[in-house]
């Protein structure tokens, strides 16, 4: 199947998945992880309709915003960002969505403040629990929200997470609501450049299951663009 072919049978997956749930498929962001896709392929999935584009690796960002592969769609950074890249990425992108630690809070806010903007963000959150993966822990997450105040040129849009790798993908059920009930609890309180819109969990084996328990963004690759070939 063709890119466009593909991307529409995610769309009817997502649209059926949501009505299931008692929600809106058009509450629901498709985004296109686009890691080892030239740019006529990612100029492909835009005109097919995705709604953003996320780039897993800084040189493969730069690269292809030279070439405009973006054009027509939003752009976020999906991948773990080394601090010493964060001016790679600020300004660049409409939203990062893998910020996982404190250090690199402190670098996207400073290097924001640099350019006169506010950069848009996800906290990831490590909802396994695995100690191969970054990310925030849960119990965590609270304190760093009540710090926000601290970083005036960031603006929390909501929580990220990719949780473990399991043969059913009912399985990863329980983490994704564990994900939902957080941001749920998130968005009632009241912080700092903190505003809770975006839950962002479901990939190209689990996103009707993230979808079922209230994922507004699924992050999809291989379904929309086909099996990566590693060199």
């Amino acid at each position: 199947m063709c890119i466009a072919e593909n991307a529409a049978k995610i769309r009817e997956q997502m649209a059926e998945a949501a009505i299931a749930a008692g929600r809106r498929p058009e509450d629901i962001c498709l985004c296109a992880a686009t890691k080892m896709n030239d740019s006529e392929r990612i100029r492909q999935a835009i005109a097919a309709g995705v709604d953003c584009c996320g780039e897993n690796r800084v040189q493969e960002l730069t690269t292809k915003l030279a070439e405009n592969a973006y054009n027509g769609a939003q752009l976020h950074f999906i991948g773990h960002l080394q601090t010493n890249k964060v001016k790679q990425v600020v300004g660049k992108v409409d939203l990062i969505q893998s910020v996982d630690s404190e250090r690199l809070l402190r670098a996207i806010n400073k290097e924001a403040q640099l350019q006169g903007i506010c950069q848009n963000i996800l906290l990831e959150i490590n909802i396994g629990q695995e100690l191969s993966k970054s990310g925030f822990a849960k119990d965590d997450i609270y304190q760093i929200l009540e710090q926000m105040d601290l970083y005036p040129s960031i603006r929390v849009r909501g929580l990220m997470a990719i949780p473990p790798v399991c043969e059913n993908s009912t399985k990863n059920r329980k983490f994704f609501q564990e994900m939902y009930n957080l941001s749920v609890d998130i968005a009632a309180k009241k912080y700092d450049n903190v505003c809770v819109d975006i839950l962002s969990m479901g990939m190209s084996d689990d996103y009707t299951e993230a979808i079922a328990c209230g994922s507004t963004m699924i992050r999809v690759g291989t379904a929309i663009f086909g099996k990566r070939n590693y060199p």
